[in-house]
């Protein structure tokens, strides 16, 4: 009996003890931080990993105008024995492609509705709309 009656002191008392012992609440604990480490270290090591670095390929500007009229200068700058490409006449090209727009787009108002172009534009500027709205909601 005393065995038991020193047990249920103890457990009482441990119990006790820890409901009031004031315990910190988990924010107040210092956090260790884990900074990033100065790139100069690893850079060192890290350049045999990176592979050779390449050179930027430097064209040299052609100043002969006979050249400069009657070719596209420097249209193919990857090959090693770059040719530069011979302008023909505008007979040997096809039709089309003196009918392409180069200038602006056609307003929304001028597109048909039944081609796909006209329902990307609507679509962006319905998605522009909408960001300027959102935009205006936050200040």
């Amino acid at each position: 009996m005393a065995k038991s009656g020193l047990i249920s002191f103890l457990v009482q008392k441990s119990s006790a003890a820890f409901i009031c012992r004031p315990t910190l609440p988990v924010y107040a604990y210092i956090s260790q931080r884990n900074y990033a480490k100065p790139a100069g270290g690893m850079a060192k090591k890290a350049k045999g990993k990176l592979g050779p670095a390449l050179e930027k390929v430097r064209l040299p500007v052609e100043t002969d105008p006979h050249k400069l009229v009657n070719c596209v200068c420097g249209a193919n700058p990857v090959k090693e024995n770059p040719e530069d490409v011979k302008i023909k006449e505008d007979s040997e090209y096809p039709e089309w492609l003196w009918t392409l727009n180069i200038g602006k787009s056609p307003p929304l108002e001028e597109l048909d509705p039944e081609t796909k172009q006209y329902w990307r534009r609507l679509r962006t500027n319905v998605m522009k709309q909408n960001n300027i709205l959102k935009k205006a909601k936050r200040r």
